[in-house]
């Protein structure tokens, strides 16, 4: 029987899927910012289950995994809500091959505990484990992996479940468009249960880093870190208030014996120290300038650990990211490589111009993505990640749009984009111009979901900024 939150609405009678009314429910983000009443949250455990009520539902549909985007993106009035939490499930897994199909409402950490034990490592992921990987999928995530990019870039293929209820394979060489408009498409065009996924080698990697003016970092990274075969994770650290200075971190492949010899970052980890770290951060820029003579004395240390161990960071080290009247949040900037010195000095003009409270700007690598139609990476890009501090009132949040919509000119100047996991703030015209692929995106999901049956506030809000031909 399918679960469903709060009380029973589905059951089986004669093989069939019947609804029984319910109570709405309100669900949100992690931001505690986007409230939507939806109809029920229901939890399907196999394809086939997915396949019956999508089938049977005639109204709105939303998916959810992880549940951290920060702007509807997993909901939508009065809809049904997927959530996959329970479609967690190994399909097969071929360790000599590096294939692993698992269902989509699997997390990360259920992976890496699988998979490490046979010496392999996810590929492509984000920097946290808890999310799911249908989420990863959805909004087509990348990394701190050098040279590798978003995560279409290791997937071999998907089963998606469409609005009539069919159940098809798609992957670069069957189904194409619904594998290129699933993979970044949010839902719109099915619900994703299935993913096969190339792996990796599990390999010792050792932490090293570089302190530099930021006007020195894009010389550094092309003269030293993008063609070196030996890194395996590299971002860039940019301290606020003042944003003058970037800490290039890099973990290389080594030999050298383990400092740290657990293999995954333990599940039941309080993250006292680091909370606390974070709340002084926040506070003021004395906790900010704190947080880098901090940092001063530890990166002098090398730690050698798996790299598995270094990604399985968890959201508990950030929590709690709301509270009553404020809550953390993040935004995402994509500008072509030779772009960096163009686009940082805007970006810091406007945090500094709106007194953004920024916790960090970490800078990763991407690749150029395969063919995703709402790619974010349409050539090699620099990813800028901006995790700051906001007030939950209707004026805060305005503000937030205000420097928002300045930052996705600053980036789509410099031929850049804005990633779409995040608050809604970005008009239609930015949209259409950071996301060209939308118009064909939405061309196919009218074609695959005519009734408009998937959908959530993020689809719902940008659908008419293009102009969809028959």
């Amino acid at each position: 029987m399918i679960k469903i939150k709060n009380k029973p609405i589905i059951c089986y009678f004669f093989g069939l899927l019947l609804w029984v009314p319910a109570q709405a429910v309100v669900v949100n983000d992690v931001t505690g910012m986007t409230p939507v009443k939806i109809k029920a949250v229901v939890q399907p455990e196999s394809t086939a289950q997915v396949s019956e009520l999508v089938k049977r539902t005639s109204g709105s549909i939303s998916i959810a995994g992880g549940k951290y985007s920060m702007g509807g993106q997993t909901a939508f009035k009065d809809a049904i809500q997927i959530d996959s939490s329970k479609l967690n499930h190994v399909i097969s897994f071929n360790p000599e091959d590096k294939l692993l199909t698992i269902e989509a409402g699997a997390s990360w950490q259920q992976v890496q505990q699988l998979i490490d034990p046979y010496g392999l490592a996810v590929k492509i992921m984000q920097s946290y484990a808890d999310f799911s990987i249908g989420g990863s999928l959805g909004v087509n995530v990348h990394g701190r992996y050098l040279g590798e990019g978003p995560i279409i870039l290791s997937v071999e293929n998907i089963k998606i479940v469409l609005a009539d209820g069919s159940v098809v394979l798609a992957s670069p060489h069957e189904h194409q468009d619904i594998f290129y408009a699933a993979i970044g498409g949010y839902g719109g065009i099915g619900v994703i249960t299935e993913v096969t996924l190339r792996l990796t080698d599990n390999v010792k990697v050792k932490r090293v880093n570089q302190l530099m003016p930021i006007a020195d970092y894009h010389r550094y990274f092309v003269e030293n870190i993008r063609s070196d075969k030996s890194a395996v994770f590299h971002n860039g650290v940019i301290y606020p208030p003042e944003y003058e200075k970037v800490r290039a971190v890099t973990y290389v492949q080594t030999d050298e014996p383990l400092t740290i010899t657990e293999r995954l970052r333990p599940l039941n980890k309080k993250y006292t120290k680091e909370k606390r770290q974070l709340k002084i951060v926040a506070s003021s820029d004395f906790g900010k300038q704190l947080r880098k003579l901090h940092d001063n004395v530890d990166f002098q240390q090398q730690p050698v650990m798996w790299r598995n161990y270094e990604a399985s960071h968890r959201v508990a080290e950030l929590e709690p990211i709301e509270n009553k009247n404020k809550s953390f949040a993040l935004e995402e900037y994509f500008i072509p490589v030779e772009k960096f010195d163009e686009f940082y000095p805007q970006m810091v003009s406007i945090l500094k111009k709106h007194h953004v409270n920024v916790i960090n700007i970490s800078i990763r690598h991407a690749n150029q993505d395969s063919g995703s139609l709402m790619a974010w990476a349409n050539t090699e890009v620099f990813a800028f990640v901006i995790y700051y501090q906001q007030n939950k009132d209707e004026q805060s949040q305005q503000q937030v749009g205000i420097w928002t919509r300045e930052l996705i000119d600053a980036a789509l100047a410099n031929g850049g984009s804005y990633f779409l996991p995040y608050q809604l703030h970005a008009t239609s015209e930015q949209f259409k111009q950071a996301y060209p692929g939308a118009e064909q995106f939405f061309k196919l999901k009218s074609k695959l979901d005519p009734t408009n049956k998937f959908r959530n506030l993020l689809l719902e809000r940008y659908r008419s900024a293009v102009t969809v031909q028959d």
